[in-house]
């Protein structure tokens, strides 16, 4: 760290310039290279108030730090310098000795002012260190110093723009936009005061100076938020130089080359100089007497007893009698004053006394200050409660407010009075203002969140009132679908604006901001439909599918249609299409403001009619442009688009694909149905047959055994077609049906056969034991009462009028026919005969 900062002392304590040392300095820092690219920061102020650290951690120098364990002493001596490290560009801090130091005593301070003058007149930026507590004071904040400073290098030199950076130190509670204005009026105060030479007589502050100051926490107390501060500072001085920094006026700035001739002959002029002499002995005792005197008395002020009690009391709340109490204290210490120094220099005693009562004023303002808050807190709470009690038994907003406003300000102005003290005339303008602003604020915040309420009652009901009603009309997709949505959007912006201007009746509102409010919910009812037909846009194909769907499984009773075959599958389809299009149609644009379109129109004469209306021809090549080949609808604004012609066309695309399954099931029921039904062959091929078979018919007619011997095998094939189900087993399928009748052909033959053996055996069996003679007739009873009553055994097979019946008798099984009961009848009379 010493190497970087190549540290070294300009001047010590007797005034003598290190020439040598300095020479040194710019060869091992290499500043001579630096030619303008350099800059000087000086720092200046009371002993002991930790300029050294400030430069340490604000520019990473290695200056000598007091020690504060061994007491409070001087620590630097003359003039130190040295390199900034990690400062761009090349920066010079110069150490000064403290002001105001024990060790050269009450009447040197010649050398305090040459350095401070130095200072002033090498350095691009001078920081003046300073404590909090001492801003007001005559010489803690240098002012004295800088009096006579001004004086001196406005006769010496010509006019070079310094900054003076005013580093206020063990920054208190109160803000810095509070002290800055105070120093700004300081520093004017004194450039004003000064007399000035013919050349610069007007010349202003700023032609010589900027003035900035900043704050910093204390070292001791709050290290940590110090060290952040300052590195915040550090910041500032980067590129110092430039345009706008911290050193941006470079006037009569010396090259790095030139910088220690010009600093020597600086120095030279300085100690040369005889207006630097100090003032008269007896001016300096009254000045010194006075001010102690003063301290005096205020310390006193501040360990008062009444004082203290009455601090107390008004952090607390608001004190009655507060201004008769605290002017008795300020008298008695003002008095006190006046006795003590009624012997010293008349203009001396009478300015401090001014600045006694100046600081006793500002000690005690806090106090008083803090009251005003306590009354201004009080009234406002009282604004708020008194308001909101007023609005709850249902009084107008406005005449609340101009009522609670007056009851407010009355109290306020009443606390004020009583606060009051006869030393000064403190103004509470500015906290009676503050209060009205509040109320003010507090009235426009209700009123807002009162307005808000309100119309956010009505655009809930609105919402409530078209949402689903929309939503239902849109379904439905008539014609009459955006006139009815237009009718219903009135009826209701209607009834909740006549709701909503009743209930801000109360508020005193001006036209303009009515209309606007009853605009904003006219909108915001129009918004809600488009938003909704924006929603119902997007579900356009499958509201088009279930229309479809609807319009083509059912009849004009509602009724689902059942496919005979009679149906005409293609005009249905059409009208379906044609319900599913008008949705469409419907559903392509939004129409709240009643202008007519084609829409409906377009689509119909392109996509069921297969016509192109052509909106425009090109008459020279005479082609036909497709009106849906576009992305705009004519006479409707691209804001009320909700489907673009080009997307009806993909939409229609998509739609017919995807209702395309449903017409095709259709024909096939119907195409089932007529196979189901038509059971006999083709009338052509029943001509054949008869033409073609005439030879067959007649051999059957000549010989009747053949004849008898088809019907038995028809009687056989009708058995086994009832016996196996055949028509239920190719329900699920020509395959399944195959395979499972031929697993169960031969079982049911078998079956068969053997019933039919087992009744020829019970046959044979009654011819060998016959009974009695019986009359013909109770044997053609018996033989119809077989065939009449069923047994819980027996199994009926029907047909187209075919029967066949297997009883249980007491001779065994019987299988009956109409073929066979006539040859068992037969059988039974040549028996007789």
């Amino acid at each position: 760290m010493a190497d970087q900062c190549c540290s070294t002392q300009l001047i010590n304590g007797v005034g003598e310039f290190n020439v040598a040392g300095l020479e040194n300095f710019i060869r091992t820092s290499k500043l001579a290279d630096c030619g303008l690219s350099y800059a000087v920061v000086a720092i200046m102020g009371p002993q002991s108030s930790g300029k050294s650290t400030l430069l340490n951690h604000l520019f990473h120098t290695n200056f000598r730090e007091m020690d504060a364990y061994r007491g409070r002493s001087q620590t630097t001596k003359g003039i130190w310098m040295a390199k900034c490290v990690g400062i761009e560009p090349f920066t010079i801090a110069m150490d000064l000795e403290g002001t105001d130091g024990r060790e050269r005593g009450e009447d040197d301070t010649t050398f305090e002012k040459q350095s401070a003058l130095f200072a002033l007149a090498v350095a691009d930026i001078v920081l003046i260190n300073m404590w909090c507590h001492d801003i007001g004071r005559e010489q803690a904040a240098n002012k004295p110093l800088l009096k006579t400073v001004f004086q001196v290098m406005m006769r010496l030199f010509s006019p070079r723009k310094t900054t003076l950076l005013f580093v206020i130190r063990d920054k208190t509670k109160t803000p810095l936009e509070y002290l800055e204005p105070i120093l700004r009026e300081d520093i004017q105060k004194i450039w004003d005061s000064v007399r000035k030479p013919e050349a610069h007589k007007n010349t202003p502050l700023s032609e010589f100076f900027n003035v900035e100051v900043t704050a910093l926490s204390s070292y001791e107390e709050k290290e940590e938020q110090f060290k952040e501060q300052v590195a915040e500072l550090r910041q500032r001085f980067f590129n110092s130089i430039s345009p706008g920094g911290l050193a941006g006026d470079r006037r009569g700035v010396v090259p790095a080359s030139g910088f220690s001739f010009s600093a020597q002959q600086i120095w030279r002029v300085i100690k040369e100089n005889k207006d630097l002499d100090l003032p008269a002995h007896k001016v300096m005792v009254a000045t010194v007497r006075c001010e102690e005197i003063a301290n005096e008395m205020l310390r006193h002020l501040s360990a008062d007893e009444d004082w203290l009690e009455l601090e107390e009391a008004v952090e607390a709340g608001p004190v009655s009698g507060f201004g008769r109490r605290l002017s008795s204290v300020l008298d008695k210490y003002l008095s006190e004053y006046d006795t003590d120094t009624a012997y010293f220099d008349e203009g001396v005693r009478n300015a401090k006394r001014q600045q006694l009562e100046s600081k006793a004023l500002d000690f005690v303002y806090h106090a008083y200050n803090t009251l005003l808050g306590h009354l201004r807190s009080k009234a406002f709470e009282s604004f708020k409660i008194g308001l909101e009690q007023l609005l709850k038994k249902g009084e107008g907003f406005a005449a609340s407010v101009r009522t609670c406003t007056q009851s407010c300000m009355l109290k306020f102005d009443q606390g004020c009075a009583d606060a009051a003290i006869r030393q000064a005339n403190w103004d509470a303008s500015k906290v009676r203002e503050k209060l009205r602003r509040d109320i003010d604020e507090q009235a426009l915040s209700v009123c807002s969140a009162k307005l808000s309420e309100i119309t956010a009652s009505q655009e809930k009901k609105l919402t409530e009132a078209l949402i689903a009603p929309v939503e239902s009309l849109f379904e439905v997709g008539g014609e009459d679908t955006w006139a009815s949505i237009r009718r219903l959007l009135k009826r209701e912006t209607e009834a909740a604006v006549l709701e909503f201007s009743t209930a801000i009746e109360g508020f005193e509102l001006d036209q303009s901001t009515i209309d606007t409010m009853v605009q904003n919910l006219r909108n915001y009812a129009r918004n809600v439909v488009e938003k909704k037909a924006r929603e119902e846009a997007g579900k356009v194909l499958m509201r088009m599918k279930d229309r479809f769907s609807t319009v083509f499984n059912h009849d004009d009773d509602s009724m689902p249609r059942v496919w005979t075959g009679k149906e005409d599958i293609r005009t249905i389809t059409k009208d379906a299409r044609s319900a599913s299009l008008r949705l469409l149609s419907v559903m392509a644009a939004i129409r709240l403001d009643e202008k007519p379109d084609t829409i409906e129109k377009i689509l119909s004469s392109s996509l069921i009619d297969g016509t192109v209306a052509t909106s425009t021809r090109d008459r020279s090549v005479g082609d036909i442009v497709d009106p849906l080949a576009s992305s705009t609808w004519e006479e409707v604004p691209p804001q009320d688009m909700l489907i673009t012609p080009v997307q009806c066309k993909s939409l229609w695309r998509q739609f017919k694909a995807e209702t395309e399954y449903t017409v095709t099931q259709a024909i096939s029921a119907q195409e089932a149905h007529r196979k189901s039904n038509n059971w006999l062959p083709p009338p052509w091929a029943i001509v054949a047959m008869v033409v073609l078979g005439f030879n067959e018919f007649m051999l059957l007619l000549k010989n009747p055994l053949y004849l008898m011997i088809l019907f038995v095998g028809y009687l056989l094939a009708k058995a086994l077609w009832v016996q196996m189900d055949i028509s239920g087993e190719f329900r699920h399928g020509a395959l399944p049906g195959i395979l499972s009748i031929s697993s169960k052909f031969l079982p049911t033959v078998m079956n068969l056969l053997k019933r039919l053996a087992e009744e020829a055996q019970g046959a044979a069996q009654g011819h060998q034991t016959p009974e009695a003679p019986r009359p013909p007739q109770s044997l053609a009873s018996q033989s119809f009462k077989h065939q009449t009553q069923p047994t819980p055994s027996s199994s009926t097979i029907a047909e187209s009028s075919v029967s066949s019946n297997i009883s249980s008798t007491d001779t065994g099984y019987e299988y009956s026919s109409p073929n066979l009961m006539h040859r068992q009848s037969t059988k039974i009379q040549e028996a007789e005969l």
